[in-house]
């Protein structure tokens, strides 16, 4: 199965000139039409402003896409038929010609096929809460354990168990760090109370990923990202919006892929919209933080 590569970002990895790796789900089911459509406009023109090419991934009618035109983007926020495929959906998706979102997971397993070095998200999956019964755990941390790219988000979902999740990581190999933080990013919250490397900026990070292809360690590393200050929100109110979106999940007998969007949604109209609104703008500063980073890797030896 090859993959179907956007020119323009075919010839920019042809010549080494920085490229930024894109999921779909929060365009397709993160972010209500027609509100996604501008958004994903927005985070492409952020990687564009930033000195990189935009890689938008998604499975379009059966097709593993690596970049989209601005009409295709388009056309896929409008769709109303775009299932969510994480990596064990995939194959499914292109058998089958249907149009599905790429999850965090496939996203990196795509963007590590097409030789993408850095990809840029809102926050990872990882352990959610209840695991020890429920045994539900994103396939995010296996794509990031056997991915070599750097993903830059902030940090995990506030849905999950974020000591779990960091303690799976570290299980799994992944290199974690805050970006001029040593507090890991609670992606609504900028505090978690869990102490994780700092790096001092772009450049400080972009030593880490070089040293890391260096050894020839086979997994990603993390750049997270502290969400914008002005917006995030106190611990102690995502806690509550996170108990009250498990609650209702519960109720309503939701499982599975369906519990992250659900409790997103939950927590929205719970919020009045203020979680969408931090949603977007961590996404858009994310995007940024991503496009200057995948610059620095793509600076000569000789100019850093």
């Amino acid at each position: 199965m090859s993959l179907h590569v956007l020119p323009e970002v075919a010839a920019a990895l042809a010549a080494g000139r920085p490229v930024v790796a894109l999921e779909t789900t929060l365009i397709c089911h993160g972010i209500p039409r027609p509100r996604n459509r501008v958004l994903a406009t927005a985070i492409e023109a952020a990687v564009r402003t930033g000195g990189a090419v935009p890689a938008t991934i998604a499975v379009v009618d059966g097709k593993l896409r690596v970049g989209l035109s601005p009409e295709e983007l388009v056309a896929l926020a409008d769709r109303s038929d775009v299932r969510k495929a994480s990596t064990a959906d995939l194959a499914l998706a292109l058998a089958t010609g249907r149009c599905a979102a790429t999850t965090v997971a496939s996203t990196i397993f795509t963007a590590s096929m097409a030789g993408i070095p850095v990809m840029a998200t809102g926050g990872l999956g990882g352990v959610h809460r209840g695991a020890e019964t429920t045994m539900d755990v994103s396939a995010d941390l296996r794509e990031l354990a056997r991915s070599r790219l750097a993903v830059v988000c902030s940090g995990a979902k506030s849905i999950l168990d974020l000591p779990r999740t960091v303690e799976a990581l570290e299980t799994h190999g992944v290199t974690l760090l805050g970006l001029d933080t040593d507090e890991l990013p609670a992606f609504y919250s900028r505090s978690s109370g869990l102490r994780i490397p700092s790096v001092d900026g772009v450049a400080g990070a972009a030593a880490v990923v070089r040293r890391q292809i260096e050894l020839g360690w086979p997994s990603a590393v993390i750049l997270a990202v502290p969400p914008p200050d002005d917006l995030a929100l106190a611990p102690d109110e995502v806690d509550d919006l996170v108990a009250a979106a498990l609650a209702a999940a519960r109720a309503a007998g939701i499982g599975g892929k369906d519990t992250t969007p659900f409790m997103l949604a939950h927590m929205a109209r719970a919020s009045s919209g203020r979680t969408t609104d931090l949603n977007e703008a961590l996404v858009l500063r994310n995007a940024a933080v991503a496009a200057a980073l995948a610059v620095e890797l793509a600076r000569p030896p000789d100019s850093r």
